[in-house]
């Protein structure tokens, strides 16, 4: 399958740049490009692109408005181009909003140590995007990595209730990256005030966004959600985020659960790590873990959901037809390990039953 790409941006030497990267691999072709996001509504109408590499500041139109534009009238999956600043931030959580589906820096240094590892980061993303398939009512299914799972090892939530008493659950754990953002939002702002146990958020997110991110979701939640600082005590009714760029780990002292920071290692592809913190959740505690890995490529998750499994935890994983990528939740149902498999909303609704 080849991936026909639309690049939206002011710069005609990004989009050149862009371009000759994205043609070099034979699997992607650029059929266009858009310098602001009138222009981009009007080629996506016009060409019908697979996936749409969108800039945010532009003129005429700015590409968040673009966005929602796009989604609204052409559904397309877009890849949004940002800086790594705060600002920037703040705007590609706009973006994703919006509905776009992933971002990278528009630096290429920050994606990666060399040119050719950012330009093979950059077309593995267009790929993974293209393959997505078609869009149901803004939500995506995959093509490519549909690898159904056998029905007899998925629970929804109607048998859920009667198998699963969550009133013996004392933390849950959830792990994601793309498609994460809004996925999160949904569950999170659907759990009430009185929600009485802590969650642990591991989110594939720059260091420079997840400050942001958490307060977004801090005012958009009942629930407390916090940026997590080496040393925070793990506490009820709070969201806990695990800061980008290093790794969070949970350990006991005495009674208390905390949370430790630490730095990352070179050899560690994600940071935070959902196999990380799920490993030293598993160190821990047993029976009395929920953990819960929603949309995202990869397969992060994997290993440490293997491990709580082992030790008596509860494992969910979101369902192919809401999720964004299905990746991550695709390798935990496909290795056995999920308990159940979920769409976002049956997951927003039971744990919103909790409070």
């Amino acid at each position: 399958m080849t991936v026909r790409v639309l690049i939206v941006d002011d710069s005609n030497f990004f989009r050149r740049s862009l371009t000759e990267m994205l043609n070099a691999d034979k699997h992607i072709e650029v059929v266009g490009s858009a310098v602001d996001g009138a222009d981009a509504i009007k080629m996506a109408h016009e060409l019908k692109p697979d996936v749409i590499t969108m800039d945010i500041e532009m003129p005429v139109m700015d590409g968040i408005t673009a966005t929602k534009k796009i989604m609204a009238q052409i559904p397309t999956p877009i890849l949004i181009f940002s800086s790594l600043s705060v600002e920037g931030a703040k705007a590609t959580l706009d973006a994703l909003d919006a509905g776009a589906i992933d971002f990278l820096s528009k630096k290429f240094d920050d994606n990666a140590t060399d040119r050719d590892m950012a330009k093979r980061l950059l077309c593995a993303r267009v790929r993974v995007l293209g393959a997505r398939g078609l869009l149901k009512n803004g939500v995506a299914t995959s093509r490519r990595y549909a690898h159904r799972v056998n029905a007899s090892k998925s629970l929804h939530s109607s048998e859920i209730d009667a198998k699963l008493d969550l009133n013996e659950i004392k933390l849950i754990a959830i792990g994601t990256s793309t498609g994460g953002p809004v996925a999160l939002q949904s569950i999170l702002t659907a759990i009430p005030a009185d929600f009485p146990l802590p969650i642990i958020v591991i989110q594939h997110m720059p260091a420079s966004f997840t400050p942001s991110f958490s307060e977004r979701l801090d005012s958009l939640c009942d629930i407390d959600v916090k940026h997590v600082n080496d040393g925070d005590e793990v506490l009820p009714g709070t969201a806990f985020i695990a800061p980008g760029g290093v790794q969070m780990l949970i350990s006991k002292e005495g009674k208390r659960m905390v949370l430790k920071i630490e730095e990352a290692t070179q050899s560690q592809t994600y940071k935070p790590s959902v196999d990380v913190t799920f490993s030293s959740l598993a160190n821990i505690c047993s029976s009395d873990v929920l953990a819960i890995v929603l949309t995202g490529m990869g397969s992060d998750g994997r290993e440490g959901a293997r491990l709580l499994k082992q030790k008596g935890a509860t494992i969910w994983a979101q369902d192919e037809e809401s999720s964004v990528i299905y990746g991550m939740p695709m390798v935990i149902a496909n290795a056995g390990l999920a308990d159940a498999v979920l769409s976002l909303k049956e997951i927003s609704s039971l744990l919103g039953k909790k409070g």
